[in-house]
């Protein structure tokens, strides 16, 4: 695997070095740190820019707000990307999640995109273990860029959401998120989750939908991925009634190595010290139960990028 690793091509950010890939992180959460962690990277977008985010489902959960990303969309000259939900709630169609996207104040920072408001489309998938392709937003195809930025903290089924699943169910049209939660059995919306055992064919899966993404924008070349380490719940965004965040906000990580920004993400949680403002247990624990740490070593077992990484502090 090592071997694999470091056969692959990806610009000069990037290049694994015995098999560890370049991490950086900021201690503050800001819209300017935001930037400056975004030009450590060293890339520079051309064309259509798509900002992959997490809508959010209400109000009440984490989802990265307007104000806080708008100077990065700006720098990019992006658009808002996202695409519907499989689930009933406030974005499971295109009418309600336009409703949900407005009152969260999207529009009025940036151009907006639901991606599968008029369809989807098959991209060709690498580890075809579980799925044949990738089901996406129609609209993906109109960008020639990606800056994927997520939201790192937990999730109900997938146990932790970082930038894999952000690449993966979040660039899933409904159809696409059925066909990756049920590991490739159904992309009927409906049967979804009557199939939804296979707890390691959907991690794997996740994974692995990651990587058509990835390998969609120039095979890595064009797409990095953020990290936000605040309001880290051990729900997810997509939970309108989340659990209050037991753990101090952190930072942000970044890296153009998607499998690296996730295990990165992971291990600052795991050696959080407990105390009064902290525990970090109940967060390590849905992990844990929903095998959460396995998209990361399935991505680095397809090709996708390594659980070796390098830190690289930009406030010093």
């Amino acid at each position: 695997m090592k071997k694999i690793l470091l056969a692959m091509t990806f610009v000069a950010n990037t290049i694994f070095c015995f098999g560890q890939s370049k991490v950086y992180v900021t201690r503050e959460i800001t819209p300017e740190s935001l930037v400056r962690i975004y030009e450590a990277l060293g890339v520079k977008p051309e064309g259509r820019v798509a900002v992959k985010i997490s809508t959010g489902e209400s109000e009440k959960t984490g989802y990265l707000r307007p104000a806080f990303i708008k100077p990065l969309v700006d720098k990019v000259h992006g658009i808002i990307v996202e695409c519907n939900t499989a689930y009933s709630g406030s974005r499971n169609t295109t009418e309600k999640h336009w409703k949900t996207i407005r009152e969260h104040g999207f529009t009025a920072i940036a151009p907006v995109d639901i991606m599968d408001e008029e369809g989807d489309m098959h991209i060709a998938i690498q580890d075809s273990t579980h799925m044949k392709y990738n089901i996406v937003g129609k609209h993906l195809a109109y960008y020639d860029w990606m800056i994927n930025l997520a939201h790192f903290k937990g999730h109900q089924m997938g146990g932790l959401g970082g930038v894999l699943k952000n690449a993966s169910i979040g660039v899933a049209s409904a159809s696409g998120k059925a066909y990756i939660h049920t590991a490739g059995y159904t992309e009927n919306v409906d049967k979804l989750w009557g199939h939804v055992d296979d707890q390691d064919g959907f991690v794997e899966s996740m994974a692995a939908a990651a990587q058509a993404v990835h390998n969609y924008f120039g095979n890595g070349e064009k797409i990095v991925y953020i990290a936000v380490m605040n309001n880290m719940s051990i729900d997810c965004d997509c939970n309108a009634n989340p659990q209050k965040p037991l753990i101090a906000d952190y930072g942000i990580v970044a890296s153009l190595d998607p499998v690296a920004v996730d295990q990165a993400c992971y291990d600052i949680v795991s050696q959080i010290h407990n105390d009064e403002h902290n525990d970090n247990r109940p967060l390590l624990e849905r992990i844990a139960k929903q095998h959460g740490t396995h998209i990361m070593e399935w991505g680095e077992k397809i090709g996708l990028g390594s659980r070796k990484y390098e830190i690289i502090n930009i406030d010093k």
